[in-house]
C-alpha cells in the first residue's frame, strides 16, 4: 500500500516532495501536513528522506523555515516558565572540542539573577555532550520530570537536565532520518531542529554559540553565518529574543576535551581560574544571556570572581543528586605525547584532539553506546606557547590501553611546531542579533 495517498489526507506525499524537487516554495498548509503525517507515521520514511534531500539542494524561504519550525514545535508540548519569580534564558552550543561553557555557564548566569533552563543532550563522535561530562560526577542524573525541573529552577536558578520525549518529536524522528541519508547539513533543517526544541521549551530568551573551525560542525565562517542568521530570524519570528555569537572552534576550547576532565577544568574556571579562553567565552555568553533577559545591572566577570557562581553550582549539582565535593573518577591508563621539536606551537587541530578523545572512550559512534567517564586528552599548551623537545604536549587518558594508537594516529598531522605564531583573534569571532 502506499502511504500518503489515502483519501482522508490533505495532500499527498508525493505531491510535496516534487514541489520542492521543481524548486517552489511549500505552502504552510503542505509544511503543516507533511510534518505532521510524518510524525503520525502516514509519511514514510523514504518519502521524508526524498523531501529533506530537495531541501538540502533547493533550500528554503524565511517564511518556509519558520512554518516548518512552528510545525515541529506543534509536534508535542511547550514548557511555560511564566509562572517563575525569575526572567529566564538559555543557551545553546553547535558543538565542538572541549566545549564545557554550560557547565560554569549557567549557575555564572544564575548567580546574577537570571534562572536558565538548560535542556542538553549527548555527544556522538567527534564533539562531546554536556550530559555525559555531568555523569562523571559521582550520583548525578540527567533525568529530571518537567515537576522537578520547575522546582529546581525556583530555588537555585540553574538547571541542566536531560530534554523529555514530549518536546518537539518530529524533530527527534526527522533528525534520525537526517542522519542516515546524507541530509544532517541541510541548514533549514538544522536551524528548525536545533530551534524548534529551544522554542518549545519556553525560555524568554536564547543566546546561540555558533561554532566555526575545523572542530565545529560548520567549518566555513560564512556557512556558520547563515546558519547563525537562520536561527535568529526564527526565534525573533516566534517572539524569543534572540543572539548569536559566532565563535571559534579551529582549536579546542580549554585544556581539556573529555569528561571528567573537562568537569575538572569548569570547576577551576568557577573557582576563579581555568583556561583564559574558556573564562572569556563565558563571560562574553553571561553578558548576553543578561542583555537578552533585560537583567545586565551586574558584570558577570565580577560575580564569577566573588565565588558566588561556585556556590550556585554545588547547589545545582546537589539538587540532581550529585556530590559537588567526591573525587572525580581518573582514567586507569595514561600515554604522553611529547614535542618532536623545540619552538613555538602554532596549530592544535580541534578536529584532531576531538577524533583522539572519541578513539579514547570519551565519545560514542552510535546513539545508546556507553562513554568512558575518564577517558579524554589532557593538553599542555595552545598555540602561541613555547615548547622543547621532548616536552609533553598531550596526556591521553583511557581506561582500555588498546586505543593508544589509533589516538595517537588521529593526532598525526594535528598540530605544528614552527618560529613564530601569527596571533590570534579571540575567540568570539561577531555577534548576530
Amino acid at each position: 500500500m502506499t502511504t500518503g495517498s489515502t483519501s482522508t489526507e490533505a495532500f499527498d506525499a508525493v505531491e510535496v516532495i516534487a514541489a520542492k524537487r521543481d524548486r517552489h516554495a511549500l505552502t504552510d498548509p503542505q509544511i503543516d501536513w507533511v510534518v505532521d503525517a510524518y510524525t503520525r507515521g502516514v509519511v514514510a520514511d523514504e518519502q521524508m528522506a526524498a523531501l529533506a534531500m530537495a531541501i538540502l539542494l533547493n533550500g528554503m524561504d524565511r517564511r518556509e523555515i519558520s512554518r516548518w519550525t512552528a510545525a515541529m514545535i506543534a509536534s508535542g508540548e511547550r514548557m511555560d516558565f511564566s509562572s517563575l519569580s525569575w526572567p529566564t534564558s538559555d543557551k545553546h552550543s553547535t558543538g565542538g572540542v572541549g566545549d564545557k561553557i554550560t557547565l560554569p555557564l549557567a549557575p555564572l548566569v544564575a548567580a546574577c539573577g537570571v534562572a536558565v533552563p538548560q535542556l542538553s543532550g549527548r555527544g556522538l563522535g567527534h564533539t562531546g555532550g554536556t550530559l555525559d561530562k555531568l555523569e562523571a560526577i559521582p550520583g548525578w542524573r540527567a533525568a529530571l520530570t518537567n515537576d522537578e525541573m520547575m522546582a529546581q529552577l525556583e530555588d537555585v536558578g540553574a538547571v541542566i537536565c536531560a530534554a523529555g520525549a514530549g518536546l518537539a518529536p518530529a524533530d527527534k524522528k526527522l533528525y534520525a532520518l537526517r542522519d542516515v541519508t546524507g541530509t544532517v547539513e541541510a541548514i533549514p533543517l538544522i536551524a528548525s531542529s536545533i530551534m524548534s526544541k529551544k522554542i518549545a521549551e519556553g525560555t524568554g530568551s536564547l543566546v546561540l554559540d555558533v561554532k566555526a573551525g575545523t572542530g565545529a560542525f560548520m567549518k566555513d565562517l560564512e556557512q556558520a553565518r547563515e546558519l547563525a542568521e537562520t536561527m535568529v530570524a526564527l526565534g525573533t519570528d516566534a517572539g524569543v529574543r534572540t543572539v548569536a555569537l559566532l565563535t571559534d572552534m579551529s582549536t579546542p576550547l580549554g585544556l581539556t576535551a573529555g569528561n571528567a576532565c573537562e568537569v575538572a577544568e569548569s570547576v577551576e574556571v568557577l573557582s576563579g581560574g581555568g583556561p583564559a579562553d574558556v573564562v572569556e567565552l563565558t563571560v562574553a555568553l553571561a553578558r548576553e544571556m543578561l542583555a537578552a533577559a533585560g537583567r545586565d545591572d551586574k558584570d558577570p566577570a565580577d560575580v564569577l570572581a566573588s565565588g558566588a557562581a561556585m556556590d550556585v553550582w554545588k547547589r545545582m549539582i546537589s539538587a540532581q543528586g550529585g556530590d559537588p565535593d567526591a573525587p572525580l573518577p581518573t582514567a586507569k591508563e595514561t600515554h604522553v605525547v611529547t614535542a618532536p621539536a623545540s619552538g613555538v606551537l602554532t596549530r592544535l587541530d580541534a578536529m584532531s584532539v576531538g577524533v583522539a578523545a572519541w578513539r579514547l572512550g570519551a565519545g560514542r559512534s552510535r546513539p545508546g553506546e556507553q562513554v568512558q567517564v575518564a577517558a579524554g586528552v589532557v593538553m599542555h599548551a595552545k598555540p602561541g606557547d613555547a615548547v622543547t623537545a621532548g616536552q609533553p604536549l598531550m596526556t591521553l587518558h583511557t581506561d582500555t590501553p588498546e586505543r593508544f594508537d589509533r589516538a595517537v594516529a588521529a593526532l598525526q598531522g594535528g598540530y605544528d611546531i614552527g618560529e613564530a605564531f601569527g596571533g590570534t583573534t579571540g575567540v568570539v569571532l561577531d555577534r548576530i542579533g
